[in-house]
C-alpha cells in the first residue's frame, strides 16, 4: 500500500538547516545557499523554479520539500492607510498582520503566536487562550506574503502571542530577517515586543542584537499583576535588574510600552514610580491609547490626561513619547480580527 508523504516547507529554514537537508541528498554544499537565496530574495512559489540547481536535484527536493509560503486570505484596508492582514494556519485558527505606513518608515507588526497564554486582562488575543507556536517560516511568511513586502523597513513582533515564549522560532526568524543571506534587514529595524519572560530575555539578549521593547503598563506589583497575571511569576523588578547589565547605549534601543487606563495606572505616583524602577536605563516609553474592545470592561485615559502623564514624566527626564492610533476602523487592535473571523468560523 503506498504511503502519502508528507512534505517538509523550506521556507523558514536556516542556512544551517538547509545545509544539513543538503548533505543528507548528497547534494555539492553550496546548494543550501542557492536555495536559500532562491527563498529569501527571489519570489517563486515552486521548486521548480530554481533554475540554477540541476534538474534532478529539483526532482529529489520536490519529492519531499515545497516552498511553504502562503498567501493571506483577508485584507482591510484603514481611511489612515493602515493594512490588517488575516492568515490562515494549519490548525484551522487565524493571525493578524499590520501595516502601518508612515512618512520616513513603513512598519509590519507580526504575530508570533496562535492565540496567546499570558491572560493578561486588557488584550483580545489573550481571551483566545494560547493554541500553538507558529513556525519560523509562518512568522517570516507574514513579510514575505503581503503586497507591500518590499515597502516594509521596520518590523516589531507587537502582533498576537508572546514573543519570548515562542523563543526557538523567533530566534531562527531573526535570523532569516537579518542574515546576508536573507532579507538583510538591520537588526535596528528590528523591535521585539515582551512582557517580560526572564530566561528567554536573557537568550535573546545573547543571541539577537534586535531592539527589546517591554510591555510595563504599571510600575506598582501589586496593579501589575491584576492585568497581568505574569507579574506573580516574573516580577518586573528581575526583568528591569536584568535589563540593567546590558548595554543599550549603542548597538540596540530598550523602550517600554505604558498603555492608558483611566483611574488606574495615569496618576502622579504612577509617575513617580516609573522614574525610580527605570532610573539607570536609558530608554523610552511609549503612551499608548486604551480603545474599548468587547467584553473587556476597562476606560482609557483622557487625551488630556496622556498629555499631562506625557508631560511630567518628561520633566523627571525620561524621553516620552504618544503613540499615534491607526486602523481604528479595521479591527486594528490585536486580536480582533481574528477572534471575528473564529466566530463567523463557528
Amino acid at each position: 500500500m503506498d504511503t502519502k508523504i508528507e512534505k517538509i516547507a523550506l521556507f523558514g529554514k536556516t542556512l544551517t538547516e538547509l545545509k544539513e537537508i543538503v548533505e543528507s541528498l548528497n547534494f555539492p554544499g553550496f546548494t543550501a545557499k542557492q536555495i536559500a537565496l532562491w527563498l529569501y530574495k527571489k519570489n517563486i512559489n515552486s521548486i521548480d523554479e530554481m533554475t540554477n540547481l540541476s534538474l534532478s536535484a529539483r526532482e529529489i527536493l520536490n519529492k519531499n520539500y515545497f516552498i511553504g509560503t502562503i498567501k493571506p486570505i483577508d485584507k482591510k484596508t484603514s481611511q489612515d492607510g493602515t493594512l490588517k492582514y488575516l492568515f490562515a494556519t494549519d490548525n484551522g485558527k487565524f493571525i493578524e498582520t499590520a501595516y502601518i505606513p508612515e512618512e520616513n518608515r513603513n512598519t509590519l507588526c507580526v504575530s508570533s503566536q496562535v492565540g496567546c497564554k499570558m491572560a493578561c486582562v486588557f488584550c483580545m488575543t489573550g481571551k483566545q487562550g494560547f493554541q500553538n507556536h507558529l513556525s519560523a517560516g509562518e512568522i517570516v511568511n507574514q513579510l514575505k506574503s503581503i503586497d507591500e513586502s518590499e515597502q516594509v523597513s521596520n518590523i516589531v513582533f507587537m502582533g498576537m502571542g508572546e514573543p519570548l515564549d515562542n523563543l526557538e522560532n523567533v530566534l531562527k526568524a531573526l535570523e532569516i530577517l537579518t542574515s546576508n543571506w536573507g532579507f538583510e534587514m538591520s537588526p535596528k529595524r528590528i523591535t521585539v515586543s515582551t512582557i517580560g519572560i526572564l530566561d528567554a530575555l536573557k537568550k535573546f539578549l545573547q543571541k539577537s542584537e534586535c531592539n527589546l521593547a517591554v510591555s510595563l503598563h504599571n510600575p506598582f506589583d501589586d496593579e501589575r499583576q491584576k492585568i497581568m497575571p505574569i507579574q506573580k511569576a516574573q516580577p518586573i523588578e528581575r526583568i528591569l535588574q536584568e535589563i540593567k547589565e546590558w548595554d543599550f547605549s549603542r548597538n540596540r534601543r530598550v523602550s517600554f510600552e505604558y498603555i492608558m487606563f483611566k483611574d488606574f495606572n495615569d496618576t502622579k505616583k504612577h509617575v513617580n514610580e516609573l522614574a525610580k524602577i527605570l532610573n539607570g536605563i536609558k530608554c523610552k516609553i511609549n503612551l499608548i491609547r486604551f480603545h474599548p474592545v468587547p467584553t473587556i470592561d476597562i476606560s482609557g485615559s483622557a487625551d488630556e490626561a496622556i498629555l499631562e502623564f506625557q508631560s511630567q514624566l518628561r520633566d523627571k527626564g525620561i524621553f516620552t513619547t504618544i503613540r499615534a492610533s491607526r486602523g481604528l476602523d479595521i479591527d486594528a487592535a490585536c486580536g480582533l480580527l481574528s477572534t471575528k473571523a473564529l466566530l463567523e468560523k463557528g
